[in-house]
């Protein structure tokens, strides 16, 4: 009985939103277009679960470029009003279209010249008439088997809302590294992190020339720690790369002759190489396949710009 309870809701919904989706057309262009343009914030608003959807909508739009805000309409009357200014927009969230609350904000909007978009089941309501653009989120029915509770309708509501910020943020031209600018914290931030954010550089980075000599060089990997070194030519472009693998390698081949021999004839001259721009995660993907534990970053010249560990990325926790 659940189960068959369980499929009737979610087929109920899924019609509901292919309805909607049915019904798109110039007004959601209207709207896109309109909250573009807007000066200030969207101040998005709603009561009961028309609030709680709204202020869903609202961090959407605010974490994928479009500032926003979620204001409660019955605090706005005591007070809250205050947060709206000149060249805000106000997107009202209202299944009826007659919810009292916003109502009794019209004429503050007014007054402030703030442009309303109503999203509504309603198309002759109040708030949709006082609207300058209405997007109809209107169902068939409830998923609610008493036809009542909020369900297929606050559905739709959410999902239009997720197509007008998808549609900003593409209209922005807003990019992978403007989303990671917005959730520095938690995994979408480490999965959108660039190596050049964790990439060891300056005093950090192991380098030194073609011609250091050997014994040069074991400081330097001792010193800075990262179990490598890069070897750089007089201009800054890439040489080739002696790691402590390497080494033991050398050892077991040559013993302790290896500190008279020439770094040209240890070093690996092609060793593996990303760009600044390139994911932390892909980085990780590289290494993990090629087996290695650290990677040179260079620019489109070979210029070494730095070099990423795999212990930085494993600290990351990116998978």
């Amino acid at each position: 009985m659940s189960l068959e309870t369980g499929r009737r809701v979610l087929r109920i919904e899924a019609q509901a939103l292919e309805e909607a989706m049915a019904r798109l057309g110039g007004a959601f262009e209207r709207a896109v277009e309109v909250l573009f343009e807007c000066q200030g914030r969207v101040a998005v608003t709603g009561m009961g679960k028309s609030g709680i959807v709204g202020r869903k909508i609202s961090a959407t739009l605010s974490s994928t470029g479009t500032p926003s805000f979620f204001l409660h309409p019955a605090e706005a009357l005591h007070g809250d009003l205050g947060m709206l200014a000149r060249g805000d927009i106000m997107l009202a969230v209202s299944y009826g279209g007659e919810t009292r609350e916003i109502i009794a904000l019209l004429d503050a909007l007014k007054r402030l010249e703030i442009r309303m978009v109503a999203l509504t089941g309603n198309l002759k309501s109040t708030i949709a008439l006082a609207s300058e653009v209405v997007l109809d989120a209107s169902v068939n029915e409830e998923a609610c088997s008493l036809n009542l509770a909020p369900t297929a309708s606050t559905t739709v509501a959410m999902a239009v809302g997720d197509a007008l910020a998808v549609a900003l943020l593409e209209k922005r031209d807003f990019r992978h590294d403007d989303f990671a600018a917005l959730h520095p914290a938690g995994n979408l931030g480490k999965r959108l992190l660039r190596v050049e954010k964790l990439m060891h550089t300056g005093e950090r980075l192991p380098r030194v020339s073609p011609d250091t000599p050997m014994a040069g060089v074991f400081h330097e990997m001792s010193a800075k720690k990262l179990g490598m070194t890069t070897i750089v030519h007089e201009d800054g472009t890439l040489a080739g790369i002696l790691t402590d693998g390497d080494l033991r390698r050398l050892m077991e081949r040559h013993g302790g002759a290896v500190v008279n021999m020439k770094l040209a004839d240890c070093m690996t001259r092609n060793p593996q190489t990303i760009l600044s721009n390139v994911l932390a995660s892909e980085a990780l993907t590289l290494m993990e396949k090629r087996r290695i534990t650290s990677v040179i970053v260079v620019d489109a010249q070979r210029k070494v710009l730095g070099v990423v560990h795999l212990h930085d990325l494993w600290g990351l926790q990116l998978v």
